[in-house]
């Protein structure tokens, strides 16, 4: 069987790997249909409840627990058919050897159930969940299914990247910078050059904007990044991959809110969705620059910088006090205590009203300087 399967797909080993997985999963539907027995399909559970802390690795990792989908089951029947409809779409990419993005795989498998007027997918998140789904089931990388997500995310700084076979040369990127792929893995991105000191991660663009019209990178002699608020998995890779390979500490510029306090959780301990990844995405040594709830006094911000905390807010931030990983960790403890002691907060453009690069010139380089992050 497995002569055969190398003959209709890519010479690629994990492409291989891949289609011979869909193939048993197919093969076991097949099996119990024909033996008169029901099928099933057991999904491993995406949830918090089957999430486990790994406190020795610094990482947020998935349980054993599992879901079973029934094709007999009224309720569990269209998420039985949507999963093996995902699976059929994959196998017909590894086997063209293409790929497709997240909007293309709803798409694909979207249309209406012969005999009704029932739509395969409602809409795109439905889509998705099945995708992510079929990942865990199939204990296969969303690259190893050749499915990516749009880009959202920018790098510019001291190194140089081959994407593709092409050299980018991210000292050469202009005021756009070079825009971060969805797949990032090493058969794509590989890294040439490099002579950055560290990573500096931003939130948002406009601040990454503000650091690459001031040539932050050239003068401090390193690499920055954005990822357009939460970063999707591509930028989370690059950045796993950049301290793994290259050595590079990480340093997180975020908002001084449960928001900004949150996207560095993910950064640093993976997310409860994506918990089957975090050993590909986690960075437990990253460590939060800033901006702090001290900021406010420290850096004689005035009061037109402040946003208050809404009830949303505070019981955002309260539920991130008692994640396990800041639950014991008396600095973020009092860092939280003093985001709800403020009664607001703020974002990393509030710098902007002491000057326009008080962040680029005086603001960060201090605090590297001082060493006084978060971790």
């Amino acid at each position: 069987m497995a002569k055969k399967i190398t003959k209709q797909v890519s010479t690629k080993a994990r492409d291989i790997n891949t289609h011979k997985k869909i193939y048993v999963l197919a093969e076991t539907v097949t099996k119990a249909a024909l033996s008169g027995k029901e099928p099933i399909v057991s999904v491993p559970t995406r949830s918090r409840s089957n999430t486990i802390w790994n406190k020795k690795r610094g990482i947020l990792e998935m349980g054993n627990a599992t879901q079973d989908r029934q094709l007999f089951n009224l309720n569990q029947a269209k998420i039985f058919m949507q999963t093996l409809l995902h699976s059929g779409s994959i196998k017909d990419l590894i086997e063209a050897d293409k790929t497709l993005s997240l909007r293309g795989m709803f798409y694909k498998g979207l249309h209406t159930v012969a005999g009704t007027k029932e739509k395969t997918f409602v809409d795109q998140t439905e889509s998705d969940g099945i995708l992510e789904d079929l990942e865990v089931s199939l204990t296969a990388l969303r690259e190893e299914l050749h499915i990516f997500a749009k880009k959202a995310g920018s790098i510019v700084g001291n190194i140089t990247l081959i994407d593709s076979g092409d050299e980018i040369d991210c000292r050469r990127m202009g005021s756009g910078g070079y825009a971060i792929p969805s797949i990032v893995e090493p058969d794509v991105i590989q890294f040439k050059k490099c002579e950055a000191k560290f990573i500096l991660h931003v939130e948002k663009n406009t601040v990454w904007s503000r650091f690459n019209e001031d040539r932050f990178w050239e003068k401090h002699n390193c690499i920055l990044t954005e990822g357009g608020g939460q970063p999707p998995r591509g930028v989370r890779r690059l950045l796993r991959r950049m301290h793994e390979e290259l050595k590079l500490p990480v340093y997180c510029l975020l908002d001084c809110d449960p928001w900004g306090h949150y996207i560095y959780s993910v950064i640093k301990q993976g997310s409860i969705s994506l918990a089957f990844e975090s050993q590909r995405l986690a960075i437990p040594e990253a460590k939060f620059l800033g901006i702090r709830a001290k900021d406010y006094k420290a850096c004689g911000l005035s009061d037109d910088v402040q946003i208050a905390l809404n009830d949303n807010d505070i019981k955002r931030a309260k539920e991130i006090a008692a994640y396990p990983w800041f639950q014991g960790h008396k600095p973020w403890q009092k860092e939280i205590e003093g985001l709800l002691t403020n009664g607001f907060k703020m974002e990393v453009e509030s710098l902007i009203t002491k000057d326009i690069s008080y962040v680029t010139e005086e603001y960060v380089p201090q605090r590297l300087k001082a060493k006084d992050w978060l971790e």
